[in-house]
């Protein structure tokens, strides 16, 4: 079963624009970079036409990575009770070894690159360990070097609120 990648409306529309861009009016003016390249001749020696070639593949597999990403996309956010930890919403922590807080939105790397916060995957160790908590919950997860480190949930919010 395809995992669900949840999304924002706004991720969704840009999601598919640049889908829609890169189908059409890019994949055509690179093609067209390519078949000029290949008219002056020798290819093995033109730099011009393995840079195009180059930014052919990584158009392709863009548009491979957008067509996954939207089919499998849900717009908005699962059902949670307003003070449960889940995808989209906006969760504040508190480190209570550092006697810091920290507040993030628990949402794709598609979110990350216009959120007005930071953004934690729900897969990373700390996203994994706070997801279906609580207000008031404790949750802990292992760090790189092997430690382990607690937070305590100490609010959860829904985004853009």
């Amino acid at each position: 079963m395809t995992e669900v990648t949840w999304l924002t409306q706004e991720a969704f529309d840009r999601l598919q624009a640049e889908q829609t861009d890169r189908e059409g009016p890019r994949r055509h003016e690179i093609t067209k970079r390519i078949e000029s390249a290949r008219e002056e001749g020798d290819l093995k020696e033109n730099g011009g036409y393995h840079a195009a070639k180059e930014e052919q593949g990584k158009n392709e597999a863009r548009i491979r990575q957008l067509r996954q990403i939207l089919e499998s996309a849900q717009i908005g956010a699962p059902d949670a009770a307003t003070d449960e930890v889940s995808h989209g919403k906006v969760v504040t922590v508190r480190f209570p070894s550092f006697d810091e807080e920290e507040r993030f939105l628990l949402g794709s790397r598609e979110e990350a690159a216009h959120a007005s916060v930071e953004v934690y995957s729900p897969t990373s160790p700390l996203g994994a360990a706070v997801l279906g908590k609580k207000v008031g919950d404790e949750a802990t997860y292992k760090l790189v070097n092997g430690t382990d480190m607690t937070v305590q949930i100490l609010k959860v919010e829904k985004y853009g609120a």
